[in-house]
């Protein structure tokens, strides 16, 4: 696996297949900056801005429905994604 981009653009909604796809593999450093966040109680318009760089301002919906998404895939990663990065990521 290459390192992944510190800044790879965001689809609204991440992947919620149970197995690891090329998305996550891509969005690993996305996934740290959300749990970082979430764990300092960051307020979630300012993430999405921020870490997804959607405005939640001009685009509430979408916001709210990728951070959700991309949230929710960063705590999926660390209960079972993790896994299949040690067994050498995502299938080809």
């Amino acid at each position: 696996m290459q390192s992944p981009p510190l800044e790879p653009p965001v689809d609204d909604v991440a992947p919620t297949a149970a197995i690891l796809t090329g998305y996550d593999e891509r969005h690993l450093v996305t996934y740290l900056r959300l749990l970082d966040a979430a764990a300092e109680g960051a307020e979630w318009g300012e993430v999405a801005k921020v870490v997804l760089r959607i405005d939640p301002a001009r685009e509430p919906e979408r916001a709210r429905r990728a951070w959700e998404s991309h949230l929710a895939r960063a705590r999926w990663m660390t209960e079972k994604g993790y896994r299949h990065l040690l067994e050498g990521g995502a299938p080809h």
